[in-house]
Formats: structure tokens, C-alpha cells, sequence
């Protein structure tokens, strides 16, 4: 009799195991990353072809940083329409991620009959608040296909958002690549992303509860201790990212003038796609991390790491610009390595009916920062230098890495990572 029971003991075990896992989730991430990767890509397209920009419309790097911030208020915007309406919780996240990728592959375009910074921040406004229906559904799509090893698909899938953010740069690196065809290139590869996000796949096993409109949610989420906390550790990250991003191709460009390269635009345009683009693989790795030592434990060892490169870089780049080039991958990697584990803490922390509206709470709040920053580098680099400039950077991961100690000794760490903390 006992020989009979365990059998049927180890198929209960197993019945309750193998679910976590369903077959097809490995094709849904590659289908939701690729979707991803091709519908973030005008996210800096215009920033990536800046240089080319100020000479064609006789503009500063001070008012030419308005392409990149004016994205960013635009994500904003959406995303607290967005989280307000509670869109991502009520509609479907592929639907949503068609939509916004078709609005903001237009209105990208439209860049192209613009003139002058009147008409284009509009526009690169515009677009932002499209992108506001790609990022956070997205991230909740790939959620109902994971719940063992969500961290780790949460990772890949930000990755490829990284990698999107880069393209355009190694577009405007490639001799002979003209501003008008980075724009048309990006908007291609957007509404590609979103009709593939839509009729490429379908939502995973395990859906969120279906939701109601509730405005009083995104209020709701916020006063959740575990999800407030995860917040503020990703404030602190972002404080740093964007800015970091949107300006490392200036540092590059500056710094290979300053020793006579004759090509420091083009170099610098590969600079920066390789110091973004690195972070893809940061985010892959820094999603197993969270899954299997915890998702806070990681986020404090890339906050640290990427804090001390902010600190460095503007010096080593006086040495030399191949150690600054070597500080800049590190800083790539590690500053968006832990992006996903936010994101991941959010979905296992807050009211699973409102997940959805949470994650773009999050965003919302989290690209609010990074307009202070995007703006306060150029200006820091124009009357200190890139020192004290890049060096502003390094409060926000000291920060995010006080909320993520305090995090990981809440009762709410028991949530994270399967009880990994």
C-alpha cells in the first residue's frame, strides 16, 4: 500500500510544479521581446541624430536636450491617462501595445516635415505618451506566460527595450546614414513591433483578475508598503539611467574631440550604442540574479556598481579615453541591469486585480525624475564639466539602494522572488 500512495504522491508534486512552467512560454518571450525592441526604437531617435539636428535647425545642446525631455513628459502624460483609466488592467496589453505603436510610428514621421524645435517637441511629445501603451502592457503580457522565473523573462524583455533605445544610435553611426533615415527606419521597425505585439502571439496561463475602472487604484497602489518601496529603489534608478543614456554619446563626441579625432561624431554614435546596448545583456543577466538570489540583493549590487561609475567616468575620461570607454560598458551594463527587478517586485507585491495600472503608476512617476537629470547634465557639463555633471547621478542609486535595505527587511520580501527576497 505504501509503494502504491507514492506515485501518486510524486505526480501531485509534479501536477503542482510543471504548471509554473507551460509549454510555449520560451517562444511568447521571444515573440513580446522582439515586439518590444522594435516598438521602443524611436524612443531616442531623434537624440541619437541630435548633432545633425542642431546643425540642420541651428539650435544649442541645452534647447536640442527638449527632443529627449519632451519624450519623456510625453510618457508621462500617457501613462498617467493611462494608469488613471486604468487601460492597462481593463484593455487587452497586446491591443494596447498595437495601438500605441501605430500612433507613435506616425507621429515619429511626422518628424520628418518638421522644421525646427516649435514643431518637432510636439511631436517627440506626442510620441512619448504613444509609447506610454507599448512599455507597461508589454511588461504585464509577459507576465501571464511567467510566474517561476518571472524575473528572469522580465529581465530579457528589458533587455530588448535597451536594445531598441540603442538602435537608433547605431543607425546614425553607419557612414552616410542621413538624420530624415534614421527617422523612417525607427517608425518602420515601430509599427512592425506593434502588429507583431498583436497577431504574433496570445496572453500566457496565467492572467491577472479582470478589473474594473477604479481611479482611487493608482492612489491605492502607492500606499502598499511593499509596492511603495519598489517604487522608490526604481526612482532612484531612473534618476540615473535617462540621463546617462541621452548624454553619453555628447561625452563620447567630447572626448575623442579633445585628443583630434577627426570622426568623433560617427565614433561616438558606436560608443553609445555599444554603452546602451550592453545594458541588454545586463538586464538577462540581472533577471536570473533576481530569480535566484533575490530581486532587492540585485538591484543593490548594480545600484552600487553603476553609482561608482558615475563617479569615475568623468575622470577617467581626462586618462584615457579607452578606460573611460571600459568604465562606460560597465556603467551600460550594470545601470539598467536591475530595471526589470522593479518591475518584477510591483506584479508580485501589488493588488493583482490592478497590476497593470501599478506597473504604469511606476513608469509614470519613475520618467518624471529623469527630466531634472536630462536637463541638469547639460548645464553641470557647460560650467563644471562632465566630472561634476555625470558625478550628480550617483544620489539616485544611493538612494534606491536605502529603499531596497529597507525592502528586503519588510515582511513584503517574502513575496519577491518566491520568498527570495
Amino acid at each position: 500500500m505504501k509503494l502504491d500512495h507514492q506515485p501518486a504522491s510524486v505526480t501531485s508534486a509534479t501536477e503542482k510544479i510543471e504548471p509554473l512552467r507551460p509549454a510555449g512560454r520560451w517562444r511568447a518571450l521571444v515573440i513580446l521581446v522582439t515586439a518590444s525592441f522594435m516598438a521602443m526604437t524611436p524612443w531616442f531617435s531623434a537624440s541619437a541624430v541630435l548633432p545633425q539636428l542642431r546643425a540642420a535647425w541651428g539650435v544649442s545642446a541645452a534647447a536640442g536636450a527638449w527632443l529627449t525631455i519632451s519624450v519623456q513628459l510625453g510618457f508621462v502624460a500617457g501613462a498617467v491617462i493611462s494608469a488613471a483609466l486604468n487601460l492597462a488592467d481593463i484593455l487587452a496589453p497586446r491591443r494596447l501595445m498595437l495601438f500605441g505603436g501605430v500612433i507613435a510610428a506616425a507621429v515619429n514621421l511626422a518628424l520628418l516635415w518638421s522644421h525646427g524645435l516649435a514643431s518637432a517637441i510636439p511631436l517627440r511629445f506626442a510620441t512619448g505618451a504613444a509609447l506610454a501603451l507599448v512599455y507597461p502592457p508589454g511588461l504585464k503580457a509577459m507576465a501571464t506566460w511567467f510566474r517561476a522565473e518571472r524575473g528572469t523573462a522580465l529581465g530579457i524583455m528589458v533587455g530588448g527595450l535597451t536594445l531598441g533605445s540603442a538602435t537608433p544610435h547605431l543607425l546614425n553611426g553607419i557612414g552616410g546614414v542621413h538624420w530624415t533615415n534614421v527617422i523612417v527606419a525607427t517608425s518602420i521597425l515601430t509599427l512592425a513591433g506593434g502588429l507583431l505585439a498583436e497577431y504574433g502571439g496570445h496572453d500566457g496561463p496565467f492572467p491577472f483578475p479582470k478589473a474594473i475602472f477604479d481611479p482611487r487604484q493608482s492612489v491605492r497602489a502607492f500606499s502598499n508598503r511593499g509596492v511603495r518601496l519598489a517604487m522608490l529603489g526604481y526612482f532612484g534608478h531612473m534618476w540615473e539611467l535617462y540621463a546617462m543614456w541621452t548624454w553619453c554619446a555628447a561625452f563620447f563626441i567630447d572626448a575623442l574631440r579633445a585628443r583630434g579625432s577627426p570622426d568623433a561624431i560617427r565614433l561616438g554614435a558606436f560608443a553609445a550604442f555599444a554603452t546602451i546596448g550592453i545594458g541588454a545583456l545586463g538586464c538577462s543577466i540581472g533577471g536570473i540574479a533576481g530569480d535566484h538570489i533575490g530581486r532587492t540583493r540585485t538591484a543593490i549590487v548594480s545600484l552600487l556598481v553603476s553609482g561608482a561609475c558615475s563617479l569615475v567616468i568623468g575622470l577617467a575620461a581626462q586618462q584615457s579615453f579607452a578606460l573611460a570607454m571600459g568604465i562606460a560598458i560597465i556603467w551600460g551594463f550594470s545601470a539598467v541591469a536591475d530595471s526589470a527587478q522593479f518591475s518584477a517586485m510591483v506584479t508580485e507585491t501589488s493588488d493583482q486585480s490592478y497590476v497593470g495600472t501599478a506597473l504604469t503608476l511606476q513608469l509614470a512617476l519613475g520618467f518624471t525624475l529623469t527630466v531634472a537629470t536630462i536637463w541638469l547634465v547639460p548645464v553641470l557639463r557647460q560650467s563644471r564639466g562632465w566630472t561634476i555633471a555625470f558625478a550628480s547621478l550617483a544620489p539616485g542609486p544611493a538612494f534606491g539602494i536605502w529603499a531596497m535595505f529597507k525592502l528586503l527587511r519588510s515582511p513584503d520580501a517574502a513575496k519577491l522572488a518566491h520568498g527570495r527576497g
